[in-house]
C-alpha cells in the first residue's frame, strides 16, 4: 500500500493529470470500458444480490454515465481561471481564484450500489485532476474483482488502481497519507475513516445514512404520492442510504393511506424473478433486518427467508419511537408507519433526532413546504417526490451532521476534489505610505476612518 500511494503520488507531482485534455481522455476512456462491458459487470452484480439489467442500468450505469457525460462537457469551464473583485485596500491588482486538484485520493465504496457509489466519486476525482485509488466493498465481491479486472487491465496503476480486500486492506490503506479521502457507507465505520484521516489532517467526504423521515399531509395527491414512495421504498430491497426510512401520515388519511401502499405494493409484484427486487446482501443483514419486524403491528407482508436472502415488502403500522424498528436505519424492505395530527410536534420529533441524509414531504400546501424546509435540518431530498434528487447532478449530494460531511455530483464532485489557489496579482505601482512605517496616529486614523 505504500508503494502504491507513493508510485501515485510521484506520478501526480509530474503535473499530467493537471491538463484538462488528459482528464477529459481519461474521463472518455472510463466511459467506453464500462459501455463495452455492461453484460460482464451486469452478471457480477446478479451473482452478488439478483439485481437485474433493467435496475442495474436504472439506479448504477445511468448516473455514473451521466456524470462522466456531464464532467466531459463542463470541465473547461469548472477548470478555469475564475476572476474574483478586488477590494479598495488592494488597488489596483487583480484577483482570481485557480483551481487544482488535491492530490492522490482514496475512494472507499459501498456494497449497496456497488458501481455508482464507487465510480461516480472516481469521475469526480479524475474531473478535479487527481490520481485515484478505489477500494470497493467485499460485501459484493463479483462487483469488485470484475472492476479491479476492468480498471487495473485498463489503467496504470499511477494513476488509477483498484485495490480488493476486505478490513485488513482497507485498514492498511488507511495508515497511509492521502490528499483527500471520500468514504460512502454506515456512521460508525466513518468515524473511524474520519479518525484514520485526522492523523495526517486529510480531508474528508462522508456520504453516510440515517433514518430519513417523510411527512404526508393531508392534502397531498394520495395516488401518485403512495406510488411514488413505494417505489423509492422498496428500490433496491430498502438498501438505499436515502431510502424514505420511516413515514410520519396525518391521522386524518392514516386508513385511507395504508390501503393505497398495500394496493400499490400488490400491484407492483415484488419478486426476484420479476427483476423488480433483489436479495439482502448477506444472512447477517437478512437477519437483522427481519428481526425489526414486530408481528403484532404489520399491516401486509411479514415474511422472510433467511437462507435466501429474502424479505417480502413489508408495512408496520402503530408504530412508535419505541419500537425497535425506530432505533438505527433500516436498510431493507420495511416501512415503518406513524400518525400525527400536529406538524410541529413531527418537525419537533425529528430535530430532536440525529440530522437525516434526506427528508421527503408530500403537500400542495406553500406555507408548510416553506415551513418544513425551513425548519429542519438534512441532507437534501424532494417534495412530492422520493429518491430522485440524486438523479439531478446540479443538485449537491451529501449529508449534514451525522448523516455526513461535504457533497459531490456534477460541479459540487469538482470542488470536492479540488483546492481553489486565491491569488492576488498586484500592479507595479507606487503604493500609498500608509501601511508603512513610521505609524503615526494620523495614519491610524486615516486607517480607520477607511475601514468604518
Amino acid at each position: 500500500m505504500e508503494k502504491l500511494v507513493k508510485t501515485q503520488l510521484d506520478y501526480f507531482n509530474t503535473n499530467v493529470t493537471k491538463s484538462v485534455s488528459f482528464r477529459i481522455g481519461q474521463l472518455n476512456k472510463l466511459y467506453a470500458l464500462l459501455e463495452s462491458n455492461e453484460r460482464l459487470l451486469e452478471e457480477a452484480i446478479y451473482r452478488d444480490y439478483g439485481k437485474s439489467p433493467f435496475e442495474t442500468f436504472q439506479t448504477e450505469f445511468a448516473a455514473v454515465f451521466e456524470e462522466i457525460k456531464v464532467a466531459v462537457r463542463d470541465l473547461e469551464q469548472w477548470a478555469a481561471v475564475k476572476p474574483v473583485a478586488t477590494n479598495s485596500r488592494n488597488e489596483p491588482a487583480t484577483s482570481y481564484l485557480i483551481p487544482e486538484p488535491l492530490g492522490v485520493s482514496l475512494v472507499i465504496g459501498p456494497w449497496n450500489y456497488p458501481y455508482q457509489l464507487s465510480l461516480a466519486p472516481v469521475v469526480a476525482a479524475i474531473a478535479a485532476g487527481c490520481t485515484v485509488i478505489l477500494k470497493p466493498s467485499e460485501l459484493t465481491a463479483n462487483c469488485s474483482a470484475v472492476m479491479a479486472k476492468l480498471v487495473n487491465e485498463n489503467f496504470e496503476e499511477q494513476y488509477f488502481h483498484v485495490v480488493e480486500g476486505g478490513i485488513a486492506e482497507t485498514t492498511a490503506l488507511l495508515d497511509q497519507k492521502f490528499d483527500i479521502i471520500f468514504f460512502t457507507g454506515s456512521v460508525p465505520v466513518g468515524k473511524i475513516i474520519y479518525q484514520a484521516a485526522a492523523k495526517n489532517l486529510t480531508p474528508v467526504v462522508l456520504e453516510l445514512g440515517g433514518k430519513s423521515p417523510v411527512i404526508i399531509m393531508p392534502d397531498c395527491d394520495l395516488d401518485i404520492s403512495v406510488r411514488r414512495l413505494v417505489w423509492a421504498k422498496y428500490l433496491n430491497s430498502g438498501q438505499t442510504c436515502i431510502s424514505p426510512d420511516y413515514v410520519y401520515v396525518h391521522q386524518s388519511i392514516e386508513e385511507k393511506f395504508l390501503q393505497k401502499v398495500a394496493e400499490e405494493i400488490k400491484k407492483a409484484d415484488y419478486k426476484l424473478e420479476n427483476g423488480n427486487f433483489v436479495r439482502i446482501i448477506n444472512e447477517r443483514n437478512t437477519d437483522r433486518v427481519s428481526g425489526l419486524i414486530n408481528p403484532a403491528k404489520i399491516y401486509t407482508g411479514g415474511n422472510y427467508d433467511i437462507d435466501a436472502r429474502f424479505i417480502e415488502p413489508t408495512v408496520l403500522h402503530q408504530v412508535t419511537w419505541d419500537d425497535k424498528v425506530m432505533k438505527d436505519e433500516i436498510f431493507g424492505p420495511i416501512m415503518a408507519v406513524m400518525t400525527f395530527e400536529d406538524l410541529d410536534k413531527v418537525i419537533k420529533e425529528i430535530k430532536d433526532r440525529p440530522k437525516p441524509l434526506a427528508l421527503y414531504l408530500f403537500t400542495q400546501d406553500e406555507n408548510v413546504k416553506k415551513k418544513v424546509l425551513g425548519e429542519i435540518s438534512f441532507g437534501g431530498g424532494c417534495v412530492n417526490e422520493a429518491i430522485m434528487h440524486i438523479a439531478n447532478g446540479n443538485l449537491p449530494f451529501g449529508g449534514v451532521g451525522a448523516s455526513g460531511l461535504g457533497n459531490y455530483h456534477g460541479e459540487a464532485g469538482f470542488r470536492a476534489f479540488s483546492h481553489y489557489k486565491g491569488i492576488l496579482d498586484k500592479a507595479l505601482v507606487e503604493d500609498p505610505d500608509i501601511k508603512y512605517s513610521p505609524h503615526t496616529e494620523e495614519k491610524l486614523q486615516r486607517m480607520k476612518a477607511a475601514a468604518k
